[in-house]
């Protein structure tokens, strides 16, 4: 009897749950092939001497009780204070019977989040809130013209064409140019007016200043929502040692149960029939090339380099121009351990050092190119090697493969990252340690350029029988990482229900609501 085979182009989030999910659910085969030399994808974890970055920052929250069910397999929850709350004497979130951080490295930890936005030598809360902090980081005025114009937008609301048009008629025009437009700028090196309104669809779901003025009353008054639950807004579940664990962990379960992962696994070309039918990928490896048949393709790849591997035949011109018109943005962190941060923590969260709480700090100071400051030391106190003494960043910079930034070679641009976070005060140069640089390229797919035809590119993927688009990039879509899992396993379960429509993997996040919590049915 045939055994019938799975080939998965990606080992990210998406291709590691598909072929999870085919050994557990099916008798499916699976083999993951991945271009880099390691798993996870941008969700991956690096190890500089004992100091570990999170490439891009995952927090791992979800209101799907599949994927929250499917973490819990492979990593147990906490269930005893982690090195830094044990120290501190700080309060934890604890599961009943779960792990012991300090004892097993197999753990997720439950983190509580601090994202602020750092704007004028200040800090802001992000999303950004009426709170007593805006009001007198702004001052008066400048809040009384954000409230004017925010009331002028809801009277004029504008046609929802570009992202601008989205932003101004949730924020108002003050607020939109004051907190958004050269932000979204710096990080997508386009101006929200080239940006299609779809990008707020996605990314911006259920937040505007008029439901930020209903949450002031609430908390200023004292009044809670009916559901009364802890929301993942506020905690997250994190491995010990960043996203990069559990994505090992995931590619050693599959191998325990005779799946495949082939790293530094190049695809080069699709063998496409006449019936529209894959039959095989050949990939370049260390060992040579390579051809692989299949039943299933399931691809996590950028669907440019996608368009470009497949047959000629596969896909009519128009979809080809699609697929290699459609944008990216590339991404560079530079890693800096210093001896210190020179804001004071004028939170009431203690920290270690006393440090500012924040996992995430989104710098929109104009005078400097960088985008997002990571703090490991608070996403996970075992991601720093001496967690005491030294503080461990990630500066995040957006930017175009090939541009300036990225052709600079790895010692100036560590030099030019330490400048920038010096002259907006949050270090002084003379106490940095030591830097690393990591360049990742497509690691954002945009909504710009052809991509406002790519449901023409879509239609024309779908007619290849049994190929599969699934994650960020294999559908061109700025998912989180439980939406990404989640295509995967819709795939999966398509494939193993014989469903020939594949609405329901594309259909993933493309609902008009979207909350960082859990939702109660």
């Amino acid at each position: 009897m045939h055994k019938r085979h799975a080939i998965i182009i990606g080992g990210g989030p998406a291709g590691l749950t598909a072929a999870y999910y085919f050994l557990k659910h099916t008798d499916i085969r699976p083999i993951v092939l991945e271009r880099e030399p390691f798993v996870g994808g941008i969700s991956r974890t690096m190890n500089f001497d004992g100091n570990r970055m999170d490439i891009g920052g995952h927090r791992f929250f979800s209101k799907d009780d599949e994927i929250l069910s499917l973490w819990r397999e492979l990593l147990p929850e906490q269930g005893a204070p982690a090195f830094d709350d044990k120290i501190l004497g700080r309060e934890s979130v604890l599961t009943d019977g779960g792990a012991n951080p300090e004892e097993v490295d197999d753990v997720f930890l439950n983190r509580r989040r601090v994202s602020r936005i750092f704007y004028r030598r200040k800090f802001f809360s992000y999303p950004i809130s009426l709170s007593l902090e805006t009001i007198r980081n702004l001052g008066l005025l400048e809040m009384f013209s954000i409230g004017m114009s925010f009331i002028g937008a809801k009277l004029h609301q504008r046609d929802e064409r570009t992202l601008e048009d989205f932003m101004i008629n949730r924020f108002g025009r003050r607020l939109y140019e004051t907190f958004f437009r050269d932000y979204t700028t710096k990080v997508w090196g386009r101006s929200p007016q080239e940006i299609g309104a779809d990008w707020g669809s996605q990314r911006i779901k259920g937040l505007s200043l008029g439901k930020t003025l209903i949450d002031f009353v609430k908390k200023t008054f004292g009044f809670k929502d009916g559901a009364g639950e802890t929301s993942l807004i506020e905690r997250f579940f994190y491995p010990k040692f960043g996203p990069g664990q559990l994505w090992e962990k995931f590619a050693a379960e599959i191998k325990r149960l005779g799946g495949e992962v082939l790293t530094s696994a190049h695809v080069k070309s699709f063998r496409v029939d006449a019936n529209k039918i894959i039959r095989a990928v050949t990939v370049e490896t260390a060992a040579g090339t390579l051809t692989f048949p299949a039943d299933y393709f399931l691809s996590s790849m950028p669907l440019t380099e996608l368009a470009d591997a497949l047959d000629d035949d596969a896909l009519p011109a128009r979809a080809r121009e699609i697929a290699k018109g459609l944008p990216y943005r590339d991404f560079i962190t530079v890693g800096l351990l210093v001896d210190k941060l020179l804001p004071q923590n004028h939170t009431k969260i203690k920290t270690l050092g006393d440090i500012v709480p924040d996992c995430w700090i989104y710098i929109q100071e104009p005078s400097v190119k960088l985008g997002r400051l990571q703090i490991f030391n608070n996403w996970s106190p075992y991601l720093v090697a001496d967690p005491q003494n030294s503080v461990w960043l990630g500066l995040e910079y957006f930017c175009n493969e090939g541009d300036d930034m990225w052709q600079m070679s790895d010692d100036d641009f560590i030099k030019f990252a330490a400048q920038e976070l010096a002259s907006i005060d949050i270090i002084d140069a003379a106490d940095v340690r030591h830097g690393v640089r990591v360049k990742v390229p497509k690691a954002y797919p945009a909504y710009f350029d052809t991509y406002e035809n790519i449901s023409e590119l879509r239609a024309a993927l779908d007619d290849i029988k049994n190929l599969y688009c699934i994650g960020r990039n294999g559908q061109h879509r700025y998912n989180n990482m439980d939406h990404s899992m989640l295509t995967a396993i819709a795939a999966v379960k398509s494939i193993a229900t014989g469903t020939v429509t594949k609405a329901d993997i594309w259909n993933v996040n493309a609902e008009k609501t979207y909350h960082e919590g859990k939702q109660n049915d």
